[in-house]
């Protein structure tokens, strides 16, 4: 029997497993489960091991670049020191860089990857210079203008500035309250989106399945 057929076969199998669940949880079901995870835990340590492991502590065994390296080495060492909690402290300066440089990291690549990509993408939609004027023009200014009033009221909406009134209470300016809710209509329609894009993927590769089930029972039959 070819390996395809064999393949497939699994597939169907493990496919009806995962779709016992609409009969309730069972033991099919945890196995298919299980056999997922350890699946792809297994091929996580696999990529880690050779693409990440590997590739940094190879150059440790060059001596031209020994030098440059060992410091990093010695950090990576203190940190097993975070096992022991008598000795935790050891590993402190080592984690102290490694949460800056990630803060650092996740920061600048919100600001360049999101904030200015976004700010650019709202002032660019603006420009009419690169349309031929009459119903192209208006169409990209009201692109442009949906654009830029959505990006300003969902900022609104993350402005936490607020005072304090006569009453004692703490509230926020009216105009920003006013924005504030604005933005929420924004956010609600962006996750609207986004949920509608999962479940069509989810859509998709359920019925990818179904297909390739039938097509592979339709073989083994011969019809």
């Amino acid at each position: 029997m070819p390996i395809e057929v064999i393949s497939a076969i699994i597939g169907l199998i493990l496919t009806l497993m995962i779709f016992s669940y609409l009969l309730g949880d069972n033991p099919l079901f945890r196995i298919a489960v299980y056999l997922f995870i350890g699946v792809s835990s297994g091929y996580a340590a696999v990529v880690v091991w050779y693409y990440v492991l590997i590739p940094k502590f190879s150059p440790l065994l060059d001596p031209s670049r020994f030098t440059l390296l060992i410091i990093p080495f010695v950090l990576c060492l203190t940190l097993l020191a975070k096992l022991f909690p008598r000795i935790s402290w050891v590993g402190n300066f080592a984690m102290a860089v490694l949460v800056g440089v990630g803060a650092a990291t996740a920061i600048g690549g919100a600001l360049l990857g999101t904030l200015i990509p976004q700010a650019r993408a709202s002032m660019n939609a603006l420009d009419l210079g690169t349309t031929g004027g009459g119903a192209d023009a208006l169409y990209k200014l009201v692109e442009g203008g949906v654009m830029l009033i959505g990006t300003v009221l969902t900022l609104a909406y993350f402005h936490f500035s607020a005072k304090r009134v006569l009453d004692g209470s703490v509230k926020r300016n009216a105009i920003l309250e006013i924005l504030a809710w604005g933005g929420r209509i924004f956010i609600a329609v962006t996750f609207c989106v986004l949920f509608a894009g999962v479940y069509m993927t989810a859509l998709t590769a359920m019925i990818e399945r179904l297909s390739s089930m039938i097509n592979l029972v339709k073989g083994l039959l011969g019809l």
